[in-house]
């Protein structure tokens, strides 16, 4: 039996909660010199990609705002091409991407919970 796309998306912000713990009171200078930190950042987004990649089309139609298909692969990127990583593109994504993915998460769940 599949698992509950719910269960995928509290994973997701989950993830995006332990990030923003990650780097609350940080800048971004604060978190090039902070390997330990970007270690933990780079496996959340690791899991919001996994957790986006089990997500059904139906669920991710809820939100088309989103660009599912490039977390998916950023997933791919950071697990397949560590050695690649950007620092100043992980920064951006932080900075700017987690907002938006965790209003639509949180949006799709009352929508899937409504059902």
């Amino acid at each position: 039996m599949p698992r509950d796309p719910r269960l995928y998306l509290d994973d997701i912000l989950d993830a995006v909660s332990a990030i923003n713990r990650y780097i609350d009171d940080y800048d971004y200078v604060s978190f090039v010199e902070d390997k330990k930190t970007q270690d933990a950042v780079v496996r959340n987004l690791e899991v919001i990609g996994e957790a986006v990649n089990h997500l059904p089309e139906t669920v991710r139609s809820l939100a088309n705002d989103i660009e599912w298909r490039k977390i998916s692969d950023l997933r791919n990127i950071l697990i397949h091409q560590y050695f690649g990583i950007s620092v100043p593109v992980i920064w951006d994504i932080v900075m700017n991407k987690l907002k938006p993915l965790r209003s639509a998460c949180e949006s799709i769940l009352e929508h899937l919970e409504d059902d």
